[in-house]
């Protein structure tokens, strides 16, 4: 008699990490094509709907500079949870900590720096925007570290405060009165913008990224806090025991990757809108979240991932604009990438034997 055994792998093949995005990815396009064709009805839709999703973001004539615009506050999130994924804490709030960067730049710029023109206004407002952002992710942490309460509740609930929260203020108190009764702010006076990189459309906010990913790695690895992140999320118990502070590691690093979706949301408001709206992130914290883990929790990779998923939204509106495809397919891309990564990662971390009774 022989049955099925499903055995954890002794030693995983360091390439395994790439295979494993490499078939969610290639599955995932695969089971967004047969969506595209089931929701057109023409199998020459989905070759045309994938040439210009392919194609349009990363041609520098069409959309490539969209692309990076969007892959800005992508590497952000993404890396902010790069930090507390790799101790085993699942932040799910980068959305709701990139809201109220948003909102504290915002105030900034409209009402505390109004009339403060100087050259120090825009560090100013991006300091701002970040400590916001920390600051909504410290209140997790704390709960986390002294009470235990669970990350991916409390996170997931303060998303909804802070998006919430804004929308109060965008209807109310800061609606703009010459807005033509649009749920926005007034626009930010211009020494409060981001500054451009000539005609390109980029800002100088993906010099920030790019500093920000570079900050990261040295943290991760090159420091000694980076270490202890990666043994509290080894194991947490052994941490405690070698003298490891795990509760003020758990808030620091909840913090931090809160500061880094704030700052995402404040170089969104200075270099993109201009102004607090209505639906102005398409979802970028929740993005960050498969961004982090298609990444390995890699920072560099991060950079190439986010550059990726940046051209897949600005595809995405393409083909809303040509082929009447809705925008929500890539909510449908994006959930279908998650579930295969998460699928990959089981039948590449375990492995399945048959063996005698």
């Amino acid at each position: 008699m022989y049955r099925v055994k499903v055995e954890k792998r002794l030693e995983i093949p360091r390439y395994f990490s790439v295979l494993i995005s490499l078939f969610s990815i290639t599955i995932s396009l695969i089971l967004m094509g047969i969506t595209i064709w089931a929701t057109t009805g023409k199998f020459s839709n989905t070759l045309e709907a994938y040439k210009e999703m392919f194609s349009w973001p990363f041609i520098p004539e069409c959309g490539l500079s969209d692309t990076i615009q969007k892959m800005i506050p992508l590497m952000l999130t993404g890396l902010g949870l790069t930090i507390v994924f790799r101790m085993r804490i699942w932040n799910i709030g980068a959305e709701g900590q990139l809201y109220l960067g948003a909102m504290a730049t915002t105030w900034g710029a409209l009402f505390l720096l109004k009339d403060f023109q100087n050259p120090l206004v825009v560090p100013i407002l991006l300091i701002l925007g970040t400590l916001a952002g920390a600051f909504w992710g410290a209140i997790p942490g704390v709960l986390k570290a002294f009470l235990n309460l669970d990350e991916i509740v409390a996170t997931l609930m303060l998303n909804y405060i802070a998006y919430y929260w804004v929308n109060y203020l965008i209807y109310g108190p800061w609606k703009d009165p010459h807005g033509y009764n649009f749920p926005l702010t007034a626009i930010f006076p211009e020494h409060t913008w981001l500054p451009s990189i000539g005609d390109t459309g980029i800002h100088l906010g993906i010099f920030i990224a790019f500093g920000m990913a570079v900050i990261v790695y040295i943290l991760m690895n090159k420091t000694r806090w980076g270490f202890d992140l990666k043994v509290i999320g080894d194991n947490e118990k052994a941490a405690k025991y070698a003298g490891i502070n795990t509760k003020k590691n758990i808030i620091f690093a909840m913090m931090l990757s809160g500061a880094l979706a704030g700052l995402a949301g404040a170089i969104q408001m200075l270099g993109v809108q201009h102004r607090l709206q209505h639906g102005f992130s398409p979802g970028y914290g929740y993005t960050g979240i498969i961004i982090a883990w298609l990444s390995r929790l890699n920072p560099w990779a991060t950079i190439l991932v986010s550059f990726l998923f940046g051209g897949l939204i600005v595809g995405s509106e393409q083909l809303q604009i040509i082929m009447r495809i809705p925008i929500s397919l890539i909510n449908v891309l994006q959930g279908i990438i998650l579930l295969s990564l998460l699928a990959s990662e089981t039948i590449f971390r375990y492995r399945i034997r048959i063996v005698k009774r």
